[in-house]
């Protein structure tokens, strides 16, 4: 069997149908009535239909049907849900992931490949061709919508891909809706996907004689990136080594961000919360320099929806006597069907000869952001070093290569 038998087999035959009619395919109209449910000999029946084209359109939606297939997953799930909302296309109500990539591929093909993109980013993230920078909480707006804006961070890709300036180049950018993992709320995140065009590579194909022909392929290289203008958050999905995503940042910084020092790279990690419903005992070592660790606010999601916080600072009291004290067995430390989803931690570090006592604050939400605003690369580092001792962080990821070449 083809390799897309089981998206096949999930897809709604009706739909299946409705897309192989919009690619000049004559199915009968009783077709899948004859046939029981969707199993074998639906698969074959529509994999015989397909055989029987012509070569050209038959290696086309085969080649389109194995991609639908390859979206066909958690990921190609989670693109399509982020994605179509702001395109205005509801999506509620349809029968899985097959369902939701026909009718896209029918009614809204151009969309295929943003989903596609999405899912891809959301596999790698984590990967080594992954990285995620942290900007200045600043009291100005990022110039994402500005054209002017746009050009120019596309032309310096190509500088950063050490690129021929006739290269050929394209940008597309839009908007997904995540829901806010504290807040439940939906929150608007603007990404964009850069095409360039690559050095064609040469390739062995059959011509019109069937026979062997050296031929020129193009190849098309992808950058991802994903702006939280909430956050201050840029993730930047690109090959090449950290360097070069340093390069994208910096161009980022200059074209969309003028305004804001420079950012920070920050590893995404899972963070491990649970850890949290009991008051910890944060190991620290003398050579640390820290005078006390207090977790300052814990943010809960309670079962059936909602969205509480708790803050507590003070030498008299802290965040967890205090909810001993307020709710004693009803505090949602202790009660079922309370998760923690997000905390604050304040680290007080010990005054110094000659220099104030400082405060460095960390922010924790599930399932895996990590700020550190306003912090230098070496404050960073420190906390980060202590959020491992303590396992509030869970083993980084080992993700592979980022977008795949695109012919």
């Amino acid at each position: 069997m083809a390799a897309y038998s089981g998206f096949i087999r999930k897809s709604p035959p009706t739909r299946l149908i409705e897309f192989l009619a919009a690619r000049r395919v004559e199915v009968s109209d009783d077709f899948d009535s004859n046939y029981e449910g969707r199993g074998t000999d639906f698969v074959r029946a529509v994999e015989a239909i397909v055989a029987e084209l012509p070569n050209k359109l038959q290696d086309d939606i085969t080649a389109e049907l194995d991609l639908l297939a390859s979206l066909a997953n958690a990921n190609g799930l989670l693109g399509a849900e982020q994605t179509c909302p702001r395109a205005g296309i509801d999506i509620e109500g349809m029968e899985g992931i097959p369902d939701i990539l026909l009718y896209l591929a029918v009614e809204h093909p151009h969309l295929i490949d943003r989903v596609a993109a999405h899912a891809s980013m959301m596999r790698r993230t984590g990967g080594r061709d992954w990285s995620t920078f942290q900007f200045d909480a600043s009291g100005y707006s990022w110039a994402l919508k500005d054209e002017n804006s746009r050009e120019a961070f596309l032309c310096d890709t190509i500088g950063i891909l050490k690129m021929p300036e006739h290269r050929k180049r394209v940008a597309d950018w839009y908007e997904t809706v995540r829901l806010d993992p504290v807040t439940g709320e939906e929150l608007t995140i603007t990404q964009a996907t850069v095409y360039v065009e690559e050095r064609a590579q040469s390739e062995l194909g059959f011509g019109a004689e069937n026979t062997l022909e050296r031929r020129v392929v193009p190849k098309v290289l992808e950058v991802g990136l994903v702006c939280n203008t909430r956050d201050r958050i840029v993730e930047i999905c690109a090959k090449g080594g950290k360097k070069v995503r340093d390069q994208y940042a910096e161009a980022f910084a200059k074209h969309f961000a003028p305004h804001a020092a420079a950012p920070a790279e920050v590893p995404r990690r899972n963070v491990n919360l649970h850890l949290l419903k009991q008051e910890p005992r944060f190991e620290i070592d003398p050579a640390d320099g820290i005078e006390r660790v207090e977790v300052s606010s814990l943010d809960f999601r309670p079962n059936g929806g909602g969205y509480a916080r708790f803050d507590k600072r003070g030498d008299a009291e802290n965040l967890y006597q205090f909810l001993e004290r307020r709710f004693k067995n009803l505090s949602p430390l202790k009660t079922s069907g309370w998760e923690i989803i997000g905390t604050r931690i304040r680290i007080i570090l010990a005054p110094e000869e000659e220099k104030r006592r400082r405060t460095l604050t960390v922010t924790l939400r599930a399932p895996n952001t990590t700020t550190l605003p306003n912090k230098t690369e070496n404050d960073r580092e420190f906390v980060f070093d202590l959020l491992e001792r303590w396992t509030l962080l869970a083993p980084a990821q080992t993700s592979q290569e980022t977008f795949e070449v695109v012919e």
